[in-house]
């Protein structure tokens, strides 16, 4: 059995208990109010999305319930009884606030999109245009999570994810975001300290190991040198940490150019050398395949869509 709920009167007494029998047919109410809005049976049904038939079997079934009738029937038309004009304008109020109640706890959230971004992404990439989303739409309620892990749309814990693959997801809406690479980069005193400028000046570096982002073997061979030719490296496994410890002059970094965009700008990082690595891997935007976007949530996906095509100079000001 429900437990009552007790009201409590403006004048701060306490009203009847009340509680909703559990046998209300809710239902019933529901396609009775629309023909009596409609005054049609097949208004009503084209209203709720059902059939004619539909709507006169739960008419009979409140009819049943109350133990009166509330329509007289003709080939044409339902015809509302003195009983079913007094019962909708008991109901009718109560019906009108339920709607208000839902609509209002709906809008409270419709602002809201949850975002998981990966972790160095979302400090960079993001965070240099943040500014202009938050300038752009002002009422939009953002719930960003930094995390690689894997997504699970179907629990509704997020809306959009920013990850870094090969695009191949078929439970999921991919778009891409942007095409990746990895450059070398480290930090001026760094280069001028070993007098780094050619290939073979690798041999005195400390190279910058991203465990997560594997990507230097390739590199090297692309470039004709390997790891038995360098001096030593330090392992990380997380790109933030790779990369902040290049700013700090402690070695040569391999990273994608969206991850040290500020770092280049403000001069803390350079490119060291000109080659490029493509790494078969891309940032895309992903989402649900069964779970169609919410107006906030397609607004934040055109969002990122237009800010992915506009270079990170337009952001400079942010």
């Amino acid at each position: 059995m429900a437990n009552p709920v007790q009201i409590i009167s403006r004048d701060g007494m306490k009203e009847k208990n009340y509680a909703m029998r559990a046998d209300t047919p809710m239902k019933a109410i529901v396609c009775f109010d629309a023909v009596m809005r409609t005054g049609s049976a097949v208004l009503a049904a084209q209203q709720l999305f059902v059939t004619p038939g539909a709507v006169g079997q739960q008419i009979r079934k409140l009819e049943d319930w109350l133990g009166t009738s509330l329509f007289v029937r003709s080939v044409r038309r339902l015809q509302p009884t003195e009983q079913a004009l007094r019962y909708w304008a008991q109901v009718k109020p109560a019906l009108q606030q339920l709607e208000h109640a839902n609509l209002a706890l709906q809008r409270s959230g419709e602002f809201d999109v949850h975002l998981s971004l990966p972790p160095a992404f979302a400090n960079t990439w993001f965070a240099r245009r943040m500014p202009d989303l938050t300038r752009s739409y002002p009422e939009l309620k953002l719930h960003v999570s930094a995390s690689v892990a894997p997504v699970d749309f179907q629990s509704g814990t997020y809306d959009l994810a920013v990850r870094h693959f090969d695009g191949q997801a078929l439970d999921l809406q991919v778009k891409l975001l942007l095409r990746d690479e990895a450059r070398v980069y480290c930090s001026p005193e760094y280069r001028e300290r070993l007098q780094l400028s050619v290939i073979e000046d690798m041999v005195r570096a400390t190279v910058l190991y991203t465990t997560s982002h594997a990507n230097w073997s390739r590199w090297l061979g692309q470039v004709g040198m390997s790891f038995d030719r360098l001096k030593s490296d330090l392992r990380f496994d997380q790109s933030e940490m790779a990369i902040d410890a290049a700013r700090r002059s402690q070695g040569i970094v391999l990273t994608s150019p969206w991850l040290v965009e500020d770092d280049v700008a403000q001069g803390s990082l350079v490119q060291l050398f000109p080659h490029v690595l493509l790494t078969g891997k891309n940032y895309y935007l992903v989402h649900s395949n069964d779970r169609p976007l919410g107006a906030a949530a397609r607004q934040l996906f055109e969002w990122l869509a237009a800010a992915a095509t506009l270079g990170p100079a337009y952001f400079s000001g942010t």
